[in-house]
């Protein structure tokens, strides 16, 4: 993976940065904590500029959730009804779940999404709701685009602090979003394994 991270952006430049972000947001198993990272040391080896890079890094990761957003918006609020209701187990949520949650959404989407661009996975998963619950597009690219460009500065400028020394972000960085993942899939195997339904209750 990461010698086609390299290839990729030594081919693209900042284009290969974007598409990297894009497509991490798209299928999240390409780490942005590497791309940005390896970013950053072709800024220290001055093969790219950092306001540059950045702004490429967060154009693609805006791209990358517009797309779920977009499939969010498709599906609808209502039109999720039928598949809550069908698989309310794995989702760990019934019906009147979402509706709080859709309220929620609706007075508080804003920082919502701009607070979970900081967190492992669920900087991806946010996206859906958001298209969900019909936040307005002006909106959540906005708090999207603010979001990530923070994220993106602070593994960008990891990467420049750390020069070409690939090994040591992979070192600190990777074992922490692993971790995250682990807790978080731990987590959702606990819900659902200790759910029930409130009519069950």
């Amino acid at each position: 993976m990461t010698d086609f991270i390299l290839n990729l952006i030594a081919w693209g430049g900042y284009f290969g940065i974007f598409l990297l972000m894009a497509l991490e947001n798209i299928v999240p198993p390409i780490p942005s904590e590497v791309i940005m990272g390896l970013g950053g040391m072709a800024v220290a080896r001055g093969n790219m500029a950092m306001i540059p890079l950045i702004l490429w890094g967060t154009a693609g990761t805006t791209i990358g959730n517009y797309a779920w957003y977009a499939v969010g918006r498709y599906i609808g609020y209502e039109r999720f009804r039928p598949f809550v209701d069908k698989y309310g187990r794995w989702l760990t949520m019934e019906w009147r779940d979402v509706e709080r949650l859709h309220l929620f959404f609706v007075r508080h989407g804003g920082w919502v999404v701009f607070v979970f661009r900081f967190m492992p996975a669920f900087r991806t998963m946010i996206s859906l709701p958001a298209g969900i619950t019909r936040m307005p597009l002006a909106r959540f690219l906005i708090w999207t685009f603010a979001g990530s460009t923070i994220w993106n500065a602070i593994l960008a400028y990891a990467g420049l602090w750390l020069g070409a020394n690939f090994e040591a972000i992979n070192r600190y960085v990777g074992p922490a979003a692993i971790a995250m993942t682990v807790l978080m899939v731990g987590g959702y195997l606990w819900r659902v394994f200790t759910w029930k339904p409130r009519r069950d209750r």
